[in-house]
């Protein structure tokens, strides 16, 4: 893979729970720090207090070699119980269409449970990886499958992190929340 390719990453799960259940983990900017390698905390920006279509909110990230940083999320699209898409951008004030990348979860009714597709698409504006490829103009296959690998492993974290909730409702919710932290350090780790 290429920096010039089209690139991201696509994760899924069926969830023996419920979509409405399912959605609310989902829809809660605060689900997917609780158990992500990468993403440590959010907050809502500019007044925003939940998802809507164009509300603002901020990621902080950590890698584990101690690089920090903090992104803008901005909410395209916004749909209960269907899709909550967002676009990471550098700033509020960034042009609709501009980003460094675009994520999505997709809820839908599967059988008894619910099937979510969690996806990262990287946008038109240039990232930190960037910048490593144009140092290591050789290397740069092997570092956008690097980066993809740790996306995905992080996005597969946080669905394995959002069906232990969803089964936390009908059993000990203190056990699980156990469990998905310590699933999240070790990812962390």
């Amino acid at each position: 893979m290429r920096l010039s390719d089209e690139f991201g990453v696509v994760v899924e799960a069926t969830i023996p729970a419920p979509p409405q259940r399912v959605w609310d983990l989902v829809a809660d900017i605060s689900t997917s720090p609780r158990f992500s390698p990468e993403l440590q905390r959010t907050e809502w920006l500019d007044g925003a207090e939940g998802p809507a279509v164009g509300a603002h909110f901020a990621g902080h990230n950590a890698r584990p070699d101690g690089t920090k940083w903090q992104t803008v999320n901005r909410i395209i699209e916004f749909t209960p119980l269907e899709r909550f898409a967002w676009e990471v951008l550098p700033d509020t004030a960034t042009a609709e269409g501009d980003a460094f990348a675009r994520w999505h979860y997709e809820v839908t009714a599967d059988g008894e449970g619910t099937r979510v597709r969690h996806s990262m698409r990287m946008g038109n504006l240039r990232t930190p990886l960037h910048r490593f490829v144009e140092q290591n103009p050789e290397q740069e296959e092997a570092l956008v499958d690097a980066r993809l690998a740790i996306l995905r492993e992080g996005m597969e974290a946080v669905l394995k992190g959002i069906a232990a909730d969803a089964a936390a409702v009908d059993s000990d919710p203190a056990a699980v929340d156990s469990d998905a932290a310590d699933a999240a350090d070790a990812a962390r780790a």
